[in-house]
């Protein structure tokens, strides 16, 4: 077993240490492996893996002991065992994921000292997170804390019937059930879950509850293709992420073979559970960053704020251990059929990579945030801009995508031919537009909304039935 461990590099729950000359940093360890998902700190070991062993185990021992007993609280009494490599004694103190956390160094105290485990590193904790911490101790979430200052009035509830339609009732005792309500002295009041998924004022609330979208050419975020921010309801975010990422696959892509075979240059079947798992598990108690999605020519990354949940791995995710952040919100998706069963997600995911003979994603922790980086089967060829973002996305709308980009925009609400051409990314409706547009309307795919009044100026257009059956959406 010991031969295995020290085999491993330092990871979330692993790290080793020369020896116990500089007590701080393995205490912080320590703290974070009680914190986070539990860990095994090594002593006595060199740089380069070299085992050096330590000179007096039982003193040591007894001081490493001593040590934790003085510096961290709530009490902490890690299993510490001496196994003996190459003639060398090391020491090996094992700590398991607490009950008691928030563990913390005295000497920083309980609001300062609050460590957690980000890969291979500590990070202390903000205010958020060591709230988040407390709350998984006593079993509750944050989305499920009530709003007392609100009502029910503040929920935009006639979306949220619409969404359910068909699927559940959304009466008193249905928002109840599904905790978009709660009692509270007497008088209903929303959840934070709530007004995360239906709120009228969402943003007031929780400023960073939002979607940002971006297409960049190339493989890094020098040159941007394209953008979008999203404010919609998180149900219907998972549409509007998912059209934002057909569009510019369909500006890649041979637009016949979509249209015969459904063929298409990005894994969507993988990036839905991606961009699923993403809005049920963000941490939405965390400031500072929306959700992101990124499309380059070699990946898409989307990345959600808030850390793994204590005692969850990135292994456990691939393995099917799931923990629910926001369990408001994910009985929502369930009921909405955007989650079939509860922690088949992340493991579907790898399981329909090596089916489509994709590269393996990828799970990292980085920041306070969670990464999945989806890989593409072949690289998308794309041209830098070569002045700005207009025109480049003016020579993207002009290579022969333009009628099925305007289909996925339709397919999101009715629009004016301003709001059309501006969402292609055009300074002015182009030949290239104009042609797509009267296409698609010889072929029963768009219409008017005003077709008695062709010219008004409040005149739109939206997508038939065959248009939406096209791109099936």
């Amino acid at each position: 077993m010991i031969d295995n461990l020290l085999a491993q590099p330092e990871s979330k729950t692993l790290e080793f240490k020369r020896d116990l000359s500089s007590p701080r940093p393995f205490l912080k360890t320590l703290v974070a492996f009680a914190n986070t998902a539990g860990g095994r700190l090594v002593i006595g070991m060199a740089d380069g893996m070299q085992v050096i062993g330590v000179e007096d185990p039982l003193a040591e021992e007894e001081r490493l002991c001593n040590l934790i007993a003085d510096s961290i609280a709530p009490r902490l009494v890690p299993n510490i065992e001496m196994v003996t490599v190459d003639g060398k004694t090391l020491l090996i103190a094992e700590v398991f994921l607490s009950g008691s956390r928030p563990h913390f160094l005295r000497a920083d105290g309980p609001e300062s000292g609050v460590y957690v485990r980000l890969g291979s590193t500590n990070r202390l904790a903000d205010r958020e997170l060591i709230a988040e911490l407390r709350r998984s101790v006593e079993g509750g979430s944050f989305d499920e804390l009530p709003m007392p200052a609100l009502s029910a009035d503040d929920l935009d509830l006639k979306t949220a019937r619409e969404i359910f339609r068909g699927r559940r009732e959304l009466d008193e005792q249905g928002l109840l059930t599904l905790k978009l309500l709660r009692r509270e002295q007497g008088t209903l009041v929303p959840t934070k879950g709530a007004l995360l998924l239906f709120g009228k004022d969402r943003i007031d609330h929780f400023p960073d509850a939002w979607i940002q979208c971006g297409r960049f050419t190339g493989t890094d975020k020098t040159h941007i293709f394209d953008h979008i921010e999203l404010y919609d309801p998180l149900p219907q975010a998972v549409e509007s992420i998912m059209l934002f990422l057909k569009k510019h696959a369909m500006r890649a892509a041979d637009l016949s073979e979509i249209r015969r075979k459904d063929v298409w240059s990005i894994p969507l079947t993988i990036l839905r559970e991606v961009v699923i798992n993403a809005l049920v598990h963000a941490d939405y108690s965390q400031r500072g960053a929306p959700i992101r999605v990124a499309f380059f020519d070699d990946r898409i990354e989307v990345e959600n704020p808030g850390i793994l949940l204590p005692g969850l791995t990135i292994e456990d995710m691939k393995q099917g251990v799931s923990r629910i952040r926001n369990p408001v919100i994910a009985r929502v998706f369930r009921e909405l059929g955007h989650i079939e069963q509860w922690g088949s997600g992340v493991r579907r995911i790898f399981e329909e990579a090596a089916a489509q003979n994709l590269p393996a994603p990828q799970i990292i922790e980085i920041g306070m945030h969670v990464r999945f980086i989806v890989p593409l089967l072949a690289p998308i060829i794309t041209s830098r801009p070569e002045s700005g973002a207009q025109s480049g996305a003016q020579s993207g709308a002009q290579s022969g995508a333009e009628s099925e980009v305007i289909l996925l925009e339709l397919g999101k609400a009715p629009q004016s031919a301003n709001e059309l051409s501006a969402a292609l990314g055009l300074s002015s409706k182009t030949g290239a537009f104009k042609r797509a547009i009267k296409t698609l309307m010889d072929q029963g795919l768009i219409e008017y909304t005003l077709p008695e009044k062709p010219q008004s100026r409040l005149q739109k257009y939206r997508i038939t039935p065959q248009g939406r059956a096209l791109l099936k959406l």
